[in-house]
């Protein structure tokens, strides 16, 4: 169905003229116009008249024909709930001072089955109570404690595991880290003392087991990963250290201080033989062990007194 006038077409049809209660249809209207002509598209509310519904619209679409002129489209989709034949009325488009209007259509809705009205009005029912679903009840107490069950053995399952994760760790401990500090440094430096390896030639050997042993002490003892630092980074971290535990222990500060020096120079001296192939006298490779023994026995916390170890100072 549609009206031509002055080169505008507009248009409307509906799917279905005949629809039951509740039923839906869908109209589609458009209107064909010059593309420099302005047309004004009608807005639809929720209903397209008394009793006739719109319960969807599509977007409004626009589209250029072959020959230039654009159409404009869109789909209603109609309900009704009224048993009635229903006119219904054209839909106007505006355009300028003109005004286009589809012709008129009629939708047949009817009612799908007959109401007795010679039936009373009856009161509504007593509200009843739902029996009880002990199975339902049942089913939800052995839920929660299936959960329970499970969280249970999870937690002694990893009480276990901790266990035996602190166990196992316990067990692979080394020995050494169980010892004093001074203890295993004093034990290593004897060991070291009895072989005297640099006579042998083997003095880069010597200078590398003897400042691992006093880096190794210094870690536990100081908490400074002498092991994984310079010489120059263990000696300024230790100092301050050094200084602040032997103020009880020494006559003055300046004892403290010598301490440190010496030590100074028992490690660079070691680094000189071990990057710069220097080449030490016996004199210091001696110095350089008694260096370490004072260094351990002067910084120990409590001083022992083991058998075997009266002297200071290796004999040469």
């Amino acid at each position: 169905m549609f009206n031509i006038l002055l080169a505008i077409v507009v248009s409307a049809s509906i799917d279905s003229t005949m629809l039951m209660i509740g039923d839906q249809t869908d109209m589609h209207l458009s209107v064909t116009h010059e593309a420099d002509e302005q047309v004004q598209w009608p807005v639809f509310g929720e209903s397209l008249q008394d009793g006739i519904e719109i319960v969807e619209r599509s977007a409004i679409d626009t589209t250029t024909l072959p020959d230039g002129r654009l159409r404009i489209h869109q789909d209603l989709k109609l309900t009704s709930f009224k048993d009635s034949l229903f006119a219904i009325r054209p839909i106007a488009v505006v355009s300028g001072e003109d005004t286009f209007r589809t012709d008129p259509m009629a939708l047949n809705v009817v009612q799908p089955f007959e109401l007795d009205t010679t039936l009373a009005i009856t009161d509504i029912k007593d509200i009843e109570n739902a029996p009880i679903y002990w199975w339902g009840i049942i089913r939800w107490i052995l839920i929660v404690l299936l959960c329970c069950g499970l969280i249970s053995l999870g937690f002694w399952l990893w009480r276990k595991y901790d266990s035996y994760r602190k166990r196992e760790q316990e067990e692979t401990v080394d020995p050494e880290l169980l010892r004093p500090a001074d203890e295993v440094a004093l034990e290593k430096l004897d060991e070291i003392k009895a072989q005297k390896i640099w006579k042998d030639g083997k003095v880069k050997e010597y200078q590398t087991e003897l400042t691992d042993v006093v880096r190794e002490y210094i870690s536990r003892r100081f908490g400074v990963q002498s092991t994984e630092k310079t010489s120059d980074e263990t000696l300024k971290e230790l100092k301050p250290l050094l200084v602040e535990s032997q103020k009880s222990k020494v006559e003055s500060i300046e004892e403290g201080k010598a301490l440190y020096e010496r030590l100074k120079k028992m490690l660079q001296t070691a680094d000189l033989v071990k990057f710069a192939k220097w080449h030490t006298t016996p004199d210091e490779n001696e110095q350089s062990l008694t260096t370490a023994y004072d260094f351990v026995r002067g910084t120990t916390p409590t001083q022992p007194s083991p058998e075997g170890r009266e002297e200071d100072a290796p004999q040469a």
